[in-house]
């Protein structure tokens, strides 16, 4: 680790960290960007309240809110915002009802959820300068400043005692910074007396108040408040604190204290604020403590990591969640990062979340509803709870809801999103100039130069969808100041000129200064070309991201956004279903950029001005769980025998459904159909999960993933079996055994032998085995005459005194639930009836209902199979193909046969429950057949509903 100290004039700043071979994040860059090089005279610290002798002094500070206005698309985002949560949440809100909350009458109660929104809103207010916003935080300020006692305690007087007899000073860290936005755009004189009495209150407390709870891995976010009022009055008790905040909250040095996504988000950066009492070294402590984590668990595109809402030890598939909150307190720390460092790599890790989780988290048309958890893959949101482990939470995360109780955090936390970054774009220097930290259309105003004169830039620009920024420089006299400009990590190749000179520039990440006397009307024209670059996830199964410039691109998935709440309420709510497939693999290298002359909101599929086309082919395998949930990725390249097509990539931010981390076309390696493990028996210590859990052993011996073994079974007769939701078409099986030689008393077994499940329910050997391998460290492969079955087991006679396991067991095998040119009675799990046509009718529009099984053709029906596990559904005695009445995509439409005219209404698709069950979901409404009102009379009318897991949704096929 390279650790710089700038020095200009004797005093000390804080430069960045170049750790070997370890970058910020694997998706941003290879190494560590180059920290910033101050060329100007640094001894004045910056006109922004540099920090008086006992912290060292940044490279960056942040301008006061307000400094920096947006235009453009990001001015569009701040605009709903306004009308949306972070302005208008106290609308929906009950925790936001002023006059009960115990921040502005203490007797009554109050929590984290005040704060949170408070600090987006001040935020917003700041940054927008709107006025009844400014106007709504000032009636919050006022009744807050009132609640202060003489010994500097505020807001509900039960935080006063509620964690051990001591307070809970967790919910005051988002409050002090509402109130310092709020006092640097406002300059309200009570604010800063009102914050240093609060914290002299702190720091009259001993070790336990900062070790409990939530606040126990926060004490990052209260150290930037204790900061921020030493610069501005320098009071030494401060430091004292800061000096208690390190020595008594969890350590973060070189350890991970918590694996809560939002405790780590915001906590990761403790040692680097503490860094600035003195100790350099612990700046790097808080890149590797990030690196500890997102190297592990970050393993996918749009900068976050697997953490819903706990880290869990093996789930790193990009179908894991990020949360809203988490994404907002990882871009907040990166910003602090930037400031501290002067590197790059921060900054480029900041526009990543912002520009792809961010607006991903959102509703994108109203900002008036949004979900827990953004997931780089995620193919349906509902609101249906999650009851298979896929999630560290079991509650519904997904549907985008208001969440005033469900979601809670994440609604009141999201509004700093947006207007934090606006007030980051620009940040001052400690020699005395500006810095573009990050891009986006705005202008800044802000002092410059010795003695000072204030400019404005204009900057004009369509990045992130474009890569040219244009700067107009704003003066009342000519000024001389140094401008930094941040050449983004995927940038080789850039271009800078001022007034059309060309610049000295470098490749990113890095900073460009240009120190000069400015001129009124001086333009600078910044070109950062982009090229499609493909990231691949060693830690997902080789799996591959596409991205070009500071947008990760996804697939474009068909999306009926579903009505959840009144359709009078205008704060709607949103299940949101998949039309189109989505189970794709990328062929790498068959990437090209699109101008789509969109306009509008450009993080919505119809306003995006870019787009990418590649080529790829369906997976058939690949599929949803039960509940909706996109399956894991295996290990790639993965073979296809579908034909190759041309897909069509978003951007990540515009897709509320997406896949984003994708697996590569290629080879003979078979995706594995999903099934239920089960054994004769476990040992207590391993798992049969184990058995698919989709990963290639290093050997025989590998110890790095869970196992499943027969331990302590010895020399006995054992099975493990696989049970599939739905009949498979099976050609071999691949066992790769457990073998523990020199360390313990696991062998491959002395013989084995595949059996499968018959008709009859009993069990048989596959027929023509090409053998039966026992070898180590590979897979040994037994092909065999094709067969169809529901379940498969290893039968396995284990060594005399040995026992033994299988680290991983693939299957090849396709889904094989109809037999060609068969036809079926379709039977309703919850009336017990048969799909029927009204009447007998074999007109077009005649109503499809369920009636008594009575052998009429109408009952029968053909599934044809038409690719990648989609099915028209033709009626026997008409002749006519199941669809949905007028292609709707609602709730309750009625279900009708009509001629095949290749509309998308009539394909449907079986999804497997287990026992001979499907759900039957239309490919253009995502819906499921259902029986109107769950009836079970004949005659009721079949409909399409969201998929909700009651009983009239399921059916199966008789013969």
């Amino acid at each position: 680790m390279e650790r710089r100290t700038l020095l200009r004039g004797a005093i000390g700043v804080a430069g960045g960290f170049a750790l070997a071979g370890q970058a910020v994040t694997a998706g941003w860059a290879g190494g560590a960007g180059t920290p910033v090089t101050l060329v100007g005279d640094t001894s004045s610290g910056g006109h922004y309240f540099p920090y008086p002798a006992g912290l060292t002094r940044t490279p960056f500070l942040k301008l006061p809110s307000g400094s920096t206005r947006a235009a453009g698309w990001l001015a569009q985002q701040l605009d709903l915002d306004r009308t949306g949560i972070a302005g208008a949440y106290d609308e929906v809100s009950h925790f936001l009802v002023r006059a009960d909350s115990g921040w502005t009458n203490p007797a009554r109660g109050g929590w984290e959820e005040v704060p949170y929104w408070l600090r987006g809103l001040a935020g917003l207010a700041g940054v927008t300068g709107d006025a009844a916003l400014r106007a709504k935080l000032r009636l919050w300020v006022d009744g807050i400043v009132a609640t202060q006692q003489p010994d500097g305690f505020f807001g509900p007087g039960a935080l006063r005692t509620s964690l051990g007899g001591g307070p809970d000073f967790w919910p005051y860290m988002p409050m002090l910074q509402a109130l310092r936005t709020y006092q640097e755009y406002s300059g309200d004189t009570r604010i800063v007396p009102m914050l240093t009495r609060f914290l002299r209150y702190q720091n009259t407390f001993g070790a336990s108040v900062f070790n409990q709870s939530w606040g126990r891995v926060r004490w990052a976010t209260n150290l930037d408040s204790v900061y921020w009022l030493f610069a501005r009055t320098g009071e030494p008790f401060l430091l004292d604190l800061a000096d208690k905040i390190h020595r008594y909250s969890a350590n973060y040095v070189d350890n991970v204290p918590s694996y809560h996504n939002v405790d780590f988000a915001q906590g990761f950066t403790e040692p680097a604020y503490y860094a600035l009492r003195g100790d350099a070294s612990l700046t790097g402590a808080s890149y590797r403590t990030y690196a500890t984590v997102q190297g592990t668990w970050g393993q996918f595109a749009g900068g976050g990591f697997a953490g819903d809402e706990n880290i869990r030890t093996y789930q790193r598939d990009p179908r894991q969640g990020f949360e809203t909150c988490g994404i907002v307190e990882y871009m907040q720390s990166f910003e602090t990062m930037t400031r501290f460092t002067g590197d790059p790599s921060w900054a480029d890790g900041c526009e990543t979340l912002a520009f792809n989780s961010l607006p991903a988290a959102l509703e994108p048309t109203g900002h008036r509803s949004l979900h827990y958890i953004v997931s780089a893959n995620s193919v349906q949101l509902d609101n249906r709870p999650k009851t298979q482990g896929q999630f560290q939470n079991g509650f519904a995360m997904q549907a985008f809801l208001q969440g005033v109780d469900q979601y809670r955090c994440c609604p009141h936390n999201y509004g700093q999103g947006w207007p934090y970054l606006t007030d980051n774009l620009w940040l001052a220097t400690a020699d005395r100039g500006l810095a573009a930290a990050m891009y986006a259309p705005c202008t800044v105003t802000a002092t410059v130069g010795s003695p000072g004169t204030t400019v404005t830039l204009t900057e004009q620009t369509s990045y992130p969808f474009g890569g040219t920024v244009s700067i107009r420089i704003g003066t009342p006299a000519p000024v001389a100041f140094p401008l930094y400009l941040r050449i983004p990590l995927w940038c080789s190749n850039p271009t800078i000129t001022v007034n059309g000179t060309a610049v000295a520039v470098v490749a990113g990440p890095a900073y460009v200064a240009i120190n000069r006397t400015w001129r009124a009307g001086d333009t600078v024209a910044v070109t950062l070309p982009a090229t499609v670059r493909t990231t691949t996830w060693a830690g997902n199964g080789q799996s591959i991201s596409v991205s070009n410039g500071p947008l990760t691109y996804s697939l474009r998935i068909g999306q009926n956004f579903v009505r959840r709440n009144d359709p009078a309420s205008t704060w709607p709510e949103w299940s949101v279903l998949p039309t189109s497939s989505w189970n794709y693999g990328l062929l790498p290298g068959t990437f090209g950029v699109q101008n789509t002359g969109a306009t509008g909101n450009p993080f919505t599929l119809d306003g995006t001005p870019l787009a990418m086309t590649a080529q790829g082919r369906a997976i058939g395998n690949w599929q949803a769980d039960g509940e909706n949930v996109v399956s894991t990725l295996q290990p790639s390249p993965v073979a296809s025998a579908e034909p190759t097509e041309t897909l069509r990539l978003v951007p990540m931010g515009a897709a509320s459904l997406r896949i984003t981390s994708f697996p590569t076309i290629g080879g003979d390696r078979d995706w594995q159909l999903p099934a239920t493990p089960s054994a004769s028996h476990c040992f207590a210590g391993d798992t049969v999960t184990a058995l698919n859990s989709g990963y290639d052993p290093s050997s025989s011996y590998d110890t790095s993933r869970p196992r499943f073994t027969w331990w302590d079974h010895l020399g006995t007769s054992e099975w493990t079996r696989y049970t599939f939701a739905t009949p498979v078409r099976a050609t071999s099986a691949s066992v790769y055994w457990f073998d523990d030689t020199g360390h313990g008393s696991c062998r491959t077994p002395a013989s084995w032998r595949l059996e499968y499940l018959t008709d009859a329910g009993g069990w048989a050997p596959v027929a023509q085995p090409s053998g039966y391998g026992t070898g180590v460290d590979a897979y040994q492969t037994v092909r065999f005459t094709p067969v169809a079955t529901t379940a498969l087991r290893v039968v396995a006679q284990l060594r005399p005194g040995y026992s033994g396991g299988i680290l991983q067991w693939r299957v090849a095998a396709t889904p094989a639930p109809v037999t060609p040119g068969a036809w079926y009675r379709i039977q309703n799990r919850h009336a017990g009836k048969v799909l029927a046509v009204s009447g007998m009718s074999t007109g077009d529009s005649a109503n499809v209902v369920q009636f008594a099984d009575n052998g009429t053709a109408d009952h029968n029906w053909r599934l044809d199979h038409t690719g990648n596990n989609w099915y028209t559904i033709v009626n026997q005695h008409s002749g006519l193909l199941l669809a949905v009445a007028n292609m709707s995509r609602a709730n309750s439409t009625p279900v009708q046969q009509y001629h095949d005219n290749g509309s998308a209404d009539h394909y449907w698709q079986l999804a497997g429950d287990g026992d001979g069950w499907y759900r039957v979901r239309n490919r253009n409404s995502g819906m499921v057949l259902g029986v109107d009102g769950m009836s079970t009379a004949d005659g009721a009318q079949v409909v399409q509903y969201e998929d909700n897991g009651t009983a009239d949704h399921q059916w199966r096929l008789l013969r």
